[in-house]
């Protein structure tokens, strides 16, 4: 019975994980999560896992929509997004569609209407240096394109039809195993 429970409690993670990735099929540069069932002694157990893979790129034309070629992330106020539709603040600080400010190396990153971003990172204005986007080795950005989600609605899908499924066998086969027990204590019962 408890391998049942671990398995229901396993395809529910990894309905709830495909539901998610599915929610974020239209948000700009979310990367799909992964769900992973491992087998224990205890029972199966599943874990959650940030899929590397890179959504694609369209082309926006608009000079602060920033995409990340590699493993970098945007720090905006305290967190960290992949979402690169950046605006110019009523400040003049770059920041995110929430008014959260980008943070450079140095801290929230002012610029005038006029600044370019460099494939490094750097943002220049009238050719000063105004700031620079802390990123990993590896990960260069591109000015005017954004990134697409890495999510392909089609297998999420049949993920949640997949989890779904798994939850259904094993809450079957839960009962079936109660009513076996039901049915020995009450015959035993009986032959007495």
């Amino acid at each position: 019975m408890d391998w049942m429970a671990s398995a229901m409690r396993a395809a529910q993670a990894q309905l709830e994980t495909a539901t998610h990735n599915l929610a974020n099929v239209a948000s700009d540069g979310y990367r799909r999560a992964r769900a992973s069932v491992t087998v224990t002694p205890r029972g199966l157990v599943a874990r959650e896992s940030p899929d590397p893979a890179q959504g694609g790129i369209r082309e926006t034309g608009r000079p602060l929509d920033l995409a990340l070629l590699g493993p970098g992330t945007f720090r905006a106020g305290s967190t960290e997004t992949r979402n690169g539709a950046l605006i110019r603040d009523r400040d003049g600080y770059l920041a995110d569609q929430q008014g959260r400010r980008i943070q450079g190396r140095t801290g929230p990153i002012r610029l005038s209407e006029t600044a370019v971003v460099g494939t490094d990172g750097t943002i220049r204005d009238d050719g000063r240096l105004v700031g620079v986007l802390p990123l990993p080795r590896g990960t260069t950005v591109r000015s005017g394109a954004l990134e697409s989600s890495s999510v392909d609605a089609i297998s999420e899908t049949l993920g949640v039809l997949t989890a779904q499924r798994a939850f259904e066998t094993a809450q079957k086969t839960l009962v079936a195993i109660d009513q076996t027990r039901d049915k020995a204590v009450n015959d035993v019962g009986r032959l007495k």
